[in-house]
């Protein structure tokens, strides 16, 4: 396994890539850095590295990635990327603070590599798509099992800070809270976590909205033949 990360944290990056600088590739013992966001790395790895992945895994994020979290993702976005190179791509997040990363890993290499290790059978990971995993932040013995998900919404009671800096120009910081949870679905990614399950959600990027395009299609519209 060779690992590619971010040199820095690029929390709510998305799918962003760097073109307007030029990206540096650090050698570490455990595997590489780059300068550059999630999907930059994937990029960098495929490319600079010329590296031919069985598949990838993006994370262990250290934070959630739940609802529409997903759309602000860079850890979402890595694994977007590689499944747009062709590489069956996994995101693992977890949904809580940093002191349970071991136990998150711990639950990560059960699923993954060991028995029953069921996640990285082909047929189990989207030919289209990302397996969008979220780990709750509780010991591993306390975690109750896993289970298949949709994708909420999240919502955020969101907030603007302006400050001022010591020549008088205003700045702003963006921050927020996630709001009430709006239904007890276990079949909600957000419901599933709260209550100490593993979510495992299969998510695709094909954004259209088929049931919106076959009415349009269905609409009688003439285009003019001349003005």
């Amino acid at each position: 396994m060779v690992v590619v990360a971010p040199h820095e944290e690029h929390s709510g990056m998305s799918h962003a890539i760097t073109l307007d600088r030029p990206l540096r590739l650090k050698k570490l013992d455990q595997g590489y850095t780059v300068t550059g966001t999630p999907a930059d790395c994937v990029k960098i790895g495929l490319t600079a590295l010329n590296l031919k992945p069985d598949f990838l895994l993006s994370g262990i994020n250290n934070g959630p990635n739940l609802g529409t979290d997903v759309l602000y993702s860079g850890t979402v976005a890595a694994a977007v990327e590689g499944v747009l190179n062709g590489i069956p791509s996994i995101a693992i997040s977890l949904a809580g603070p940093r002191e349970f990363v071991p136990s998150a890993a711990k639950m990560a290499r059960e699923l993954l590599f060991e028995d029953p290790g069921f996640l990285l059978r082909p047929e189990l990971i989207p030919a289209a798509g990302v397996l969008n995993i979220n780990i709750p932040a509780r010991p591993r013995e306390e975690i109750k099992g896993v289970r298949f998900t949709r994708m909420g919404v999240r919502k955020y009671d969101g907030f603007v800070h302006q400050r001022q800096d010591p020549w008088g120009r205003h700045y702003y910081w963006l921050g927020g809270a996630p709001g009430a949870l709006e239904s007890d679905e276990l079949d909600i990614d957000i419901m599933a976590v709260d209550q100490g399950y593993v979510s495992i959600t299969p998510l695709q990027f094909d954004l259209t909205n088929y049931q919106e395009l076959e009415r349009l299609q269905r609409a009688k519209y003439d285009w003019p033949s001349s003005r």
